[in-house]
């Protein structure tokens, strides 16, 4: 569970909520298309990184397996942040890995790429939100080029120290600097949504409580 009040704030939000904020903002961050291997659990936390590349490691680089210094990089509560966009079915993330990072007290990997080993990650109750299921290894295939540096997750590129927002609908970055407004922004959305709920439930129309008011709601979020 992370301690860091910013992820916390932003574990009272869903991932549209936060979504719709930053659209309201004019800021990009969403990535959607990511598989939830634990379909209904939400996470939030500040990001660690690590880029993958095609093939070996170069001659003379140290031996690692990949993702394990992203492992000791992290604090709890954290969120590892993996790109693997070489193309190539090869394992980005696997089931030694994610058993590490959950005894690390990490919250969850977000992997633009293949997972391995994924019904052992749902066994151990360790979140991973990724683009593919494979078997295939990540030997001779695919290899670490670096961690603790910006890397590519869908259109959006992540720094490490940025936050994220995950659930089964998308993956939500945003940066220190705009997170105070993305939270209120996202804060008038979901009490919106919620009074729009209200009415739905008290037996009003969809058609009167939706609306032009649903259309036009975030308006005038970006002018604030």
């Amino acid at each position: 569970m992370t301690t860091d009040p910013i992820a916390q704030r932003l574990l009272a939000f869903d991932a549209c909520a936060l979504s719709d904020a930053l659209d309201s903002l004019g800021l990009a961050g969403t990535v959607t298309g990511l598989i939830a291997t634990l379909p209904g659990r939400r996470i939030a936390g500040r990001v660690q990184t690590c880029k993958l590349a095609e093939g070996k490691p170069p001659e003379g680089a140290p031996v690692r397996h990949l993702g394990a210094a992203s492992i000791d990089a992290a604090a709890a509560g954290e969120v590892i942040v993996v790109e693997q966009r070489t193309g190539r079915d090869a394992g980005c993330w696997g089931g030694i890995l994610s058993r590490a990072a959950r005894q690390k007290g990490i919250a969850a990997v977000i992997a633009d790429g293949p997972l391995r080993d994924v019904d052992e990650a749902r066994e151990i109750g360790f979140p991973v939100f990724c683009r593919s299921f494979t078997a295939f290894t990540a030997r001779g295939r695919v290899h670490e080029a670096a961690t603790g540096v910006p890397v590519r997750i869908g259109d959006v590129t992540v720094n490490p120290g940025d936050y994220v927002l995950a659930d089964s609908s998308a993956c939500v970055f945003v940066s220190p600097a705009h997170a105070e407004a993305a939270i209120a922004a996202a804060g008038r959305i979901a009490a919106r949504e919620a009074e729009m709920i209200r009415r739905i439930e008290a037996g009003e129309s969809a058609s009167a409580v939706l609306g032009a008011n649903y259309e036009h709601m975030l308006d005038n979020e970006g002018k604030r």
